[in-house]
């Protein structure tokens, strides 16, 4: 990220360029430029060694004009409030784009969940939850799993309110194991969404999807799915996935010239998306440093890692080769990178719509949850594919129409679906 912009401030300059070119009023401005509501709240946990303490935790309300507040909860040793107020931002526009009836909400806790054991990282989930009850629920906001949580934590959240109300709620959480009230394909949804997209994408620059190669950053859950369904889908090479390396503080980059096996990198690799890399090594791959991915020379770059990732620095070391950028990450493209990519005529899938198919898989938990009735997999996944189909030739659409670059695209859809429902429930 640069030096001198904060995510919350990258989100308000993204949106601020577009209300000009909308010509939004200055009231529907200040009504979005801004979250709605914050909490701020400490979270007392007993540790196992006896000792109480006190974690810092978040829940921002960036918009409840098209329906619940919804957003991942983050535990990170680096969470700050701005980074939660612009991923909430995020949502609201992420929600919209894919035309889902929800808002936009984002939490997180100041951790490191590595450091903590099961029994504690339980206590913290509970606590986060009882200072947020009475602000939660299926119709007010409903939190997800995001950095630093599992579908494990999500159950342990979801319990935690249903005994806090009296009931059993599945529907406040979505990210919910298997059993628990979880939906099938949810673990999937996001990586696959990427992908559906990108597909998209080839078709439109009349690319063969069979003759790319493929550059990712991170491989949590969303590189993991997206490099996967890369081959099935795409047809065609992943070269190389990054991570970060819990035992020595720092990301590496590993790489295969002929295409990376991304089941198998999946079966050595932990909860927190640490690669094994003396497995690694010992089956052909390469470890490079942490910024190698950005300078391979590939057709399509996935940044699905961490904000700010591609900026006026990094943006550098793109190869002439990209032709397409997708934002697996929310908020990997920093405007000084977006210039570049306009000048070298790089298409662009931004992050909200790129990343949409996790808040649409948990749309379908939570509708799932209401019905007390779960759909196959392969349901799930048909109407994944074409949620993301229909949402990202509506931006294509408008960026042909508008002629304007595919990021002010996807702002304009959902801007206007949100002024619109703003509109409708008399508030502006």
């Amino acid at each position: 990220m640069s030096a001198n912009l904060n995510p919350f401030e990258m989100a308000q300059r993204q949106f601020d360029e577009v209300a000009d070119q909308l010509d939004l009023s200055s009231d529907t401005r200040a009504l979005l430029r801004n979250p709605l509501r914050e909490f701020h709240f400490q979270i007392p946990v007993r540790m196992d060694n006896g000792q109480l303490k006190t974690f810092r935790g978040y829940r921002v309300q960036h918009s409840d004009a098209r329906g619940p507040c919804k957003g991942g909860i983050r535990f990170h040793p680096a969470e700050t409030i701005d980074t939660v107020r612009a991923l909430a931002t995020w949502m609201t526009w992420k929600c919209a784009v894919a035309d889902i009836p929800l808002g936009g909400g984002k939490g997180g806790v100041i951790c490191d969940p590595s450091t903590l054991s099961v029994g504690e990282k339980e206590r913290l989930c509970r606590g986060w939850v009882k200072q947020m009850w009475r602000n939660i629920g299926p119709r007010i906001d409903v939190p997800a799993p995001d950095v630093g949580t599992t579908p494990q934590m999500m159950g342990w959240m979801m319990d935690e309110y249903s005994k806090l109300v009296g009931n059993y709620t599945p529907g406040v959480i979505t990210g919910k194991p298997l059993g628990g009230g979880g939906s099938l394909g949810r673990t999937a949804a996001t990586g696959f969404g990427v992908v559906v997209t990108i597909r998209e994408a080839l078709k439109h620059l009349g690319i063969n999807g069979k003759n790319t190669s493929c550059a990712i950053q991170g491989f949590g859950n969303v590189a993991q799915y997206a490099a996967l369904t890369y081959k099935d889908m795409i047809g065609g090479k992943v070269v190389c996935v990054s991570c970060w390396d819990n035992a020595d503080k720092k990301s590496y980059t590993f790489s295969k010239d002929d295409g990376i096996d991304a089941a198998f990198l999946q079966s050595i690799t932990d909860q927190y998306g640490t690669i094994n890399k003396a497995k690694a090594i010992e089956a052909g791959y390469k470890i490079e440093d942490a910024d190698a991915w950005i300078g391979k020379d590939v057709e399509v770059l996935i940044p699905a890692a961490i904000e700010g990732a591609v900026n006026g620095e990094t943006v550098k070391r793109v190869s002439k080769k990209v032709r397409l950028v997708a934002e697996g990450a929310n908020g990997p493209t920093t405007p000084e990178a977006d210039e570049l990519f306009k000048k070298n005529g790089v298409f662009l899938i931004p992050d909200f719509l790129c990343n949409a198919g996790g808040v649409t898989c948990s749309y379908f938990e939570s509708v799932q949850n209401d019905m007390n009735f779960y759909w196959s997999e392969e349901e799930v996944m048909q109407k994944l594919d074409q949620k993301m189909n229909v949402a990202f030739h509506k931006v294509l659409e408008m960026s042909k129409a508008r002629k304007v670059y595919m990021r002010n695209a996807a702002y304009m859809v959902a801007i206007d679906a949100v002024t619109r429902a703003m509109q409708l429930r008399g508030w502006l």
